[in-house]
């Protein structure tokens, strides 16, 4: 065949009868890249042709690309360089690709008939620049409307938005609108959550896909829970303690932190107000609601805490009692207590004699601030351990005197045994209450012995022992003296023998009287009973 014949065999094709109802070519389109390579595949494996033909149209005219049969393959001028074609199974290829090679393609397979197709090739240009925009540097919760817009290049392109990982889902204050080459992401009234994380576009289309870089924008909000700590602050707090007032804020940015005192700036900033700044200010042990408020300087928004009221007491460093230093005597005596704090602020003052409460009334009686206590006219149950309790709201202080008033001796008393029988021990106890101590003297009969403690002892009874034990009971301090005499009888042996009981006589003694009663009782009935004749 000659080369007249192949540049004529195109046009002669459309005279000649072809042969249907075989798909040759797959369904298109087919989508490459511009300066790509693509092969357009048939459906055929080793036809029988005699000249197998591609022609390519661009909707107003249709050219040849190659012609080929046993003998050659002929490119078109416009292809050479850039075509090949398969003879074995008529693919065709074709690059690199340029815009201008989107078309349709058609295939011509001639042997006995013709059998042709048609398939559609997309020369894509690459998705490349992927960038988003904002329209604000920097954006107000509530109050700004984000519209971020995302620009790419290439051919046929869809967007899509992501947060993070998570695709942007549109709703009443989110919404997506695509063109061609680009999409715009609206966000009205903002919040801190929509752009907390990384924002990315894509841009894709059939052949491949491309990520914006990661969008940030800055979402200022705020101040909002501006909360004190700790949340429950008691009513009086120890200037000693180690207490600190913070407080925070969530906001972006940071919020200035300014703290009030009854709605009064004090001249302290920042998160921790301590009890060292609040002593500065020299508000005493006064009460007053402390609170914070938070500033952001972005969002022009200033917001205060709840308040904590609470105030600042001294404690109260040590207590001192001082009393009486002279020796005290009952019944001549009077004492005057005085109780002083070393520091502090004192609000109550109570007394305590030995644990219990002091009340006034009677002999005690207290000065009008309870500081001072007298008693007149002192007696023997006042001696005892006085306590002065000093208190305020943050502690409390105590200290104590030992009062000692000297008594007596009261009238004195001797236990023991009255009669003993001859060779018995005999044990005489001397007792009279008294401060102190009493002195005991023992007189036999009259005659001072030599015995000086509260007990006489007579290891070996004899009959020279009876008579009268005398106790002197003697108070150096009081200088008063008590006496009591005790009569002793010593017997043979045997004497005081047990006898009847004393339970065994009165039982006796009641048996004898109601047998006499019964007597009685029988004569006066028989009287009234048995007439007595008249002498007359």
């Amino acid at each position: 065949m000659d080369l007249l014949a192949f540049k004529t065999l195109p046009f002669l094709l459309s005279f000649i009868g072809s042969c249907g109802g075989v798909d040759i070519l797959p369904p298109g389109p087919i989508d490459a890249n511009l300066g790509k390579t693509v092969t357009i595949k048939t459906l055929v494996t080793n036809p029988t042709y005699l000249v197998i033909l591609w022609n390519y149209s661009d909707g107003s005219e249709q050219v040849n690309i190659v012609t080929g049969s046993k003998e050659s393959v002929t490119v078109s001028e416009p292809y050479k360089g850039r075509v090949t074609l398969n003879m074995t199974n008529g693919y065709l290829t074709i690059g690199p690709l340029t815009a201008a090679d989107s078309g349709d393609y058609s295939i011509n397979i001639v042997s006995t008939g013709t059998q042709t197709g048609e398939i559609k090739l997309r020369v894509l240009e690459p998705v490349s620049d992927v960038a988003i925009k904002s329209n604000l540097p920097e954006a107000i919760e509530h109050n700004s409307t984000v519209v971020l817009t995302c620009s790419a290049k290439g051919s046929f392109l869809s967007f899509t938005w992501l947060k993070g990982t998570v695709p942007v889902v549109a709703d009443k204050r989110i919404t997506v609108k695509n063109e061609e080459l680009s999409s715009t992401l609206t966000i009205t009234d903002v919040l801190r959550t929509d752009l907390v994380s990384p924002i990315f576009c894509t841009a894709a289309n059939k052949l491949e896909e491309e990520k914006s870089a990661p969008f940030n924008l800055t979402v200022y909000y705020g101040p909002d829970e501006v909360t004190l700590s700790p949340p429950n602050v008691p009513k009086f707090i120890n200037s000693k303690a180690n207490f600190n007032l913070s407080c925070s804020a969530r906001s972006s940015p940071p919020a200035k932190l300014t703290w009030y005192r009854d709605l009064k700036p004090m001249e302290a900033e920042g998160p921790i107000l301590t009890l060292e700044i609040i002593k500065k200010h020299n508000f005493g042990n006064t009460t007053g609601e402390y609170t914070c408020r938070a500033n952001n300087e972005k969002t022009k928004r200033n917001v205060a805490s709840a308040g904590a009221v609470f105030a600042v007491i001294e404690p109260i460093l040590s207590a001192e009692v001082s009393g009486p230093t002279a020796t005290l005597i009952a019944g001549n005596s009077t004492a005057n207590l005085s109780c002083q704090a070393t520091g502090g602020t004192v609000e109550t003052v109570t007394w305590l004699k030995d644990g219990k409460t002091l009340s006034a009334g009677g002999r005690p009686v207290f000065s009008a601030d309870k500081t001072s206590l007298m008693i007149k006219s002192l007696e023997k149950e006042d001696n005892g351990e006085y306590t002065c309790q000093l208190a305020n709201p943050v502690n409390s202080v105590k200290a104590s005197y030992k009062m000692v008033v000297n008594y007596g001796p009261e009238p004195a008393m001797v236990t023991g045994e009255k009669a003993v029988e001859v060779k018995d021990e005999v044990k005489l106890v001397c007792t009279a209450a008294s401060v102190p101590p009493a002195n005991f003297t023992w007189k036999f009969n009259g005659t001072v012995t030599s015995v000086k403690t509260a007990q006489y002892l007579i290891e070996t009874a004899l009959y020279k022992n009876t008579g009268t034990y005398t106790c002197d009971a003697h108070n150096a301090v009081t200088g008063k003296t008590t006496t009591y005499t005790h009569t002793l009888s010593v017997k043979e042996e045997g004497a005081l023998d047990d006898g009847l009981s004393d339970g065994a006589i009165a039982g006796i003694v009641i048996a004898v009287l109601v047998a006499l009663g019964a007597a009685i009782g029988l004569i006066m009935y028989c009287r009234q009973k048995v007439p007595v004749e008249s002498p007359y």
